[in-house]
Protein backbone atom coordinates (compact mmCIF):
# COMPACT_ATOMS: atom_id res chain seq x y z
CA UNK A 1 0.00 0.00 0.00
CA UNK A 2 1.95 3.07 -1.23
CA UNK A 3 1.56 6.72 0.98
CA UNK A 4 1.70 10.38 -0.29
CA UNK A 5 4.76 12.14 0.13
CA UNK A 6 4.40 14.13 3.34
CA UNK A 7 4.63 16.92 1.24
CA UNK A 8 1.35 16.02 -0.54
CA UNK A 9 -0.34 15.36 2.08
CA UNK A 10 -3.33 17.29 3.92
CA UNK A 11 -2.65 18.64 7.48
CA UNK A 12 -5.22 17.00 9.99
CA UNK A 13 -7.97 19.51 10.78
CA UNK A 14 -7.80 21.31 13.62
CA UNK A 15 -11.08 22.46 15.87
CA UNK A 16 -13.79 22.77 14.00
CA UNK A 17 -12.40 21.05 11.11
CA UNK A 18 -10.04 24.10 10.72
CA UNK A 19 -7.10 23.26 9.06
CA UNK A 20 -3.71 24.50 10.62
CA UNK A 21 -2.81 27.01 8.20
CA UNK A 22 -5.92 28.71 8.83
CA UNK A 23 -5.36 28.89 12.70
CA UNK A 24 -2.07 30.80 11.94
CA UNK A 25 -3.36 33.01 9.66
CA UNK A 26 -2.43 36.91 9.83
CA UNK A 27 -6.00 37.91 9.27
CA UNK A 28 -7.66 37.13 12.90
CA UNK A 29 -11.09 36.50 11.27
CA UNK A 30 -9.92 33.62 10.43
CA UNK A 31 -8.89 32.52 13.53
CA UNK A 32 -10.80 30.24 16.32
CA UNK A 33 -13.02 32.19 18.04
CA UNK A 34 -11.45 30.67 21.46
CA UNK A 35 -8.42 31.82 20.07
CA UNK A 36 -9.91 35.63 18.74
CA UNK A 37 -11.19 36.50 22.33
CA UNK A 38 -8.35 35.76 24.24
CA UNK A 39 -6.09 37.39 21.94
CA UNK A 40 -8.98 40.48 22.38
CA UNK A 41 -8.74 40.23 26.19
CA UNK A 42 -5.08 39.72 26.32
CA UNK A 43 -4.84 43.47 24.43
CA UNK A 44 -7.47 45.07 26.48
CA UNK A 45 -6.10 43.55 29.53
CA UNK A 46 -2.45 44.25 28.65
CA UNK A 47 -3.50 48.21 28.24
CA UNK A 48 -5.96 48.76 31.47
CA UNK A 49 -2.78 47.19 33.46
CA UNK A 50 -0.73 50.03 31.67
CA UNK A 51 -3.49 52.73 32.83
CA UNK A 52 -3.97 51.08 36.57
CA UNK A 53 0.14 51.21 36.66
CA UNK A 54 -0.44 55.03 37.16
CA UNK A 55 -2.08 53.92 40.63
CA UNK A 56 0.47 51.22 41.42
CA UNK A 57 -2.78 49.08 40.55
CA UNK A 58 -3.50 46.21 37.81
CA UNK A 59 -6.44 44.39 36.51
CA UNK A 60 -6.65 42.09 40.04
CA UNK A 61 -6.27 44.79 42.84
CA UNK A 62 -8.58 47.16 41.00
CA UNK A 63 -11.72 44.98 41.64
CA UNK A 64 -10.30 44.23 45.77
CA UNK A 65 -10.41 47.99 46.45
CA UNK A 66 -13.92 47.85 44.78
CA UNK A 67 -15.21 45.10 46.94
CA UNK A 68 -13.74 46.87 50.05
CA UNK A 69 -15.25 49.97 49.61
CA UNK A 70 -18.30 48.53 50.49
CA UNK A 71 -16.97 46.98 53.98
CA UNK A 72 -14.10 44.97 55.36
CA UNK A 73 -13.74 41.06 54.12
CA UNK A 74 -11.84 38.36 54.85
CA UNK A 75 -9.28 37.04 51.96
CA UNK A 76 -11.31 33.92 51.55
CA UNK A 77 -14.55 36.03 50.84
CA UNK A 78 -12.56 38.33 48.37
CA UNK A 79 -11.16 35.17 47.23
CA UNK A 80 -14.42 33.93 46.01
CA UNK A 81 -15.89 37.52 45.38
CA UNK A 82 -12.76 37.90 42.34
CA UNK A 83 -13.00 34.38 41.47
CA UNK A 84 -9.50 33.45 42.33
CA UNK A 85 -7.82 31.25 44.65
CA UNK A 86 -6.75 32.05 48.23
CA UNK A 87 -3.19 32.01 47.49
CA UNK A 88 -3.56 34.33 44.32
CA UNK A 89 -5.84 36.80 46.65
CA UNK A 90 -2.34 36.72 49.23
CA UNK A 91 -0.28 37.74 46.58
CA UNK A 92 -2.62 40.49 45.78
CA UNK A 93 -3.04 41.63 49.20
CA UNK A 94 0.71 41.67 49.65
CA UNK A 95 1.55 44.27 47.12
CA UNK A 96 -1.54 46.68 48.09
CA UNK A 97 -0.47 46.06 51.85
CA UNK A 98 2.94 47.28 50.65
CA UNK A 99 1.51 49.64 48.53
CA UNK A 100 -0.82 51.41 51.69
CA UNK A 101 -3.92 50.53 50.16
CA UNK A 102 -5.10 47.99 52.18
CA UNK A 103 -4.25 46.96 56.12
CA UNK A 104 -4.89 43.38 57.17
CA UNK A 105 -5.69 42.62 60.85
CA UNK A 106 -6.46 40.07 63.00
CA UNK A 107 -10.17 38.93 63.41
CA UNK A 108 -12.02 40.01 66.45
CA UNK A 109 -13.37 36.51 67.39
CA UNK A 110 -10.56 33.87 64.77
CA UNK A 111 -7.24 35.31 65.46
CA UNK A 112 -6.59 33.06 62.62
CA UNK A 113 -8.55 34.97 60.09
CA UNK A 114 -7.34 38.38 58.93
CA UNK A 115 -10.02 41.18 57.84
CA UNK A 116 -8.86 42.96 55.40
CA UNK A 117 -9.72 47.31 54.84
CA UNK A 118 -9.20 49.90 52.21
CA UNK A 119 -6.94 52.67 54.13
CA UNK A 120 -7.81 56.31 52.96
CA UNK A 121 -4.82 56.47 49.87
CA UNK A 122 -6.68 53.26 48.68
CA UNK A 123 -10.25 55.18 48.56
CA UNK A 124 -8.79 57.92 46.77
CA UNK A 125 -6.78 55.20 44.30
CA UNK A 126 -10.09 53.56 44.00
CA UNK A 127 -12.25 56.67 43.32
CA UNK A 128 -10.02 57.49 40.54
CA UNK A 129 -8.62 54.21 38.65
CA UNK A 130 -12.09 52.88 38.94
CA UNK A 131 -13.37 55.38 36.35
CA UNK A 132 -15.09 52.87 33.75
CA UNK A 133 -14.69 55.54 30.85
CA UNK A 134 -11.18 54.97 30.03
CA UNK A 135 -11.71 51.02 29.84
CA UNK A 136 -14.79 51.31 27.80
CA UNK A 137 -12.42 53.63 25.16
CA UNK A 138 -9.69 50.95 25.43
CA UNK A 139 -11.92 48.15 24.44
CA UNK A 140 -14.68 49.91 22.15
CA UNK A 141 -12.20 51.65 19.96
CA UNK A 142 -13.17 51.24 16.45
CA UNK A 143 -16.74 50.21 17.28
CA UNK A 144 -20.29 52.00 16.97
CA UNK A 145 -22.21 52.46 20.15
CA UNK A 146 -24.42 49.79 18.25
CA UNK A 147 -21.70 47.47 17.88
CA UNK A 148 -20.31 48.20 21.23
CA UNK A 149 -24.34 47.34 22.39
CA UNK A 150 -24.11 44.08 20.73
CA UNK A 151 -20.55 43.16 21.99
CA UNK A 152 -21.96 43.71 25.43
CA UNK A 153 -25.14 41.75 25.14
CA UNK A 154 -22.93 38.74 23.98
CA UNK A 155 -19.79 39.13 26.19
CA UNK A 156 -22.47 38.85 28.86
CA UNK A 157 -23.43 35.61 27.61
CA UNK A 158 -20.11 34.23 26.73
CA UNK A 159 -18.78 35.23 30.06
CA UNK A 160 -21.63 33.28 31.74
CA UNK A 161 -20.19 30.90 34.24
CA UNK A 162 -21.49 27.70 33.60
CA UNK A 163 -24.84 25.81 35.37
CA UNK A 164 -26.91 23.19 35.15
CA UNK A 165 -28.05 24.28 31.81
CA UNK A 166 -25.14 25.61 30.02
CA UNK A 167 -23.41 23.04 26.96
CA UNK A 168 -21.26 20.45 28.57
CA UNK A 169 -17.16 20.77 27.19
CA UNK A 170 -17.61 17.94 24.95
CA UNK A 171 -16.51 19.25 21.46
CA UNK A 172 -19.57 19.92 19.31
CA UNK A 173 -21.61 20.33 22.23
CA UNK A 174 -23.76 23.30 22.21
CA UNK A 175 -23.29 24.18 19.09
CA UNK A 176 -26.19 25.70 16.64
CA UNK A 177 -27.73 22.93 14.36
CA UNK A 178 -25.83 22.46 11.35
CA UNK A 179 -21.96 23.71 12.70
CA UNK A 180 -21.07 20.01 13.35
Amino acid sequence: MATEPLSQQQEPPAEGGMPWDQMGSSDMRDWPLGRLLSAASRRVEREWNTHLSSWELNHASLPVLVHLMRRPHSQRELANACGVTEQTMSRVLAKMERTGYITRSAHQDDRRRHVIAVTDAGRAAAAVAADPAPAEQMTARGLTAGQVDQLRELLAIVAKPNGPDAPSHRPGAGRAPGQG
